[in-house]
């Protein structure tokens, strides 16, 4: 799945999209209010129903705040499928946890776990980490598909120039020139070009 741009965080764009998903309809709302007072325009609650990521995927929000009392692993296990599904971060926001929970909730992507601290005051701090947390971890991902891309890509290559050096009886440098020269003239990647001689030598051997 292709990453997707990194986020805004709340202190430089104050017009992010909040879904609030709390059981309790009368927290929900509380955090609903506490979420505008600290200037978030746009804060939509979403019923904890089985729908959920469906629901979360369609409003396509810019952060997901969860309120719980007490999360269970299976609550968090939901939730890690929420943010893989919807590719947002999400803060979490708990009354009362443990160390092995806490745990569970970084295992399970969470971007920010706070235990007792639904506090007005802290909320935009807390999602401005959040967002960031979830931004750097997008950005090393990010970088390790592309660093693992290239390794193939390099693999690649040599078992292409070895094919072309044992066929051709070409030194090193001659079949890589020729391969960059074949990519230069298609307007196509050296590798792709590695690629199509890989293949043809399987088809052919």
């Amino acid at each position: 799945m292709p990453a997707r741009a990194a986020l805004r965080t709340p202190m430089t764009e104050p017009t992010l999209t909040v879904a609030v998903i709390d059981p309790s309809r009368a927290r929900a709302a509380i955090l609903e209010e506490g979420l505008t007072a600290a200037g978030f325009t746009r804060v939509v609650v979403l019923p904890d129903t089985p729908d959920l990521q469906a629901r979360v995927a369609a409003l396509n929000p810019d952060v997901v705040v969860i309120h719980l009392e007490s999360p269970s692993r299976d609550i968090l296990e939901q939730m890690s499928g929420l943010s893989r599904h919807v590719e947002r971060p999400v803060a979490m926001f708990v009354d009362r946890s443990d160390v092995p929970m806490m745990q569970a909730a970084m295992d399970a992507g969470i971007s920010a776990y706070v235990v007792d601290g639904l506090q007005p005051q802290r909320i935009r701090s807390i999602l401005d980490v959040a967002i960031l947390r979830f931004n750097a971890f997008a950005r090393l991902q990010r970088e390790l598909v592309e660093a693992r891309g290239e390794l193939a890509d390099r693999k690649l290559i040599e078992r292409a120039k070895g094919i072309l050096m044992s066929a051709k009886g070409l030194p090193e440098e001659e079949a890589y020139r020729l391969m960059r020269r074949k990519a230069m003239n298609e307007k196509r990647k050296i590798a792709d070009i590695a690629r199509a001689i890989v293949t043809a030598a399987e088809l052919l051997g």
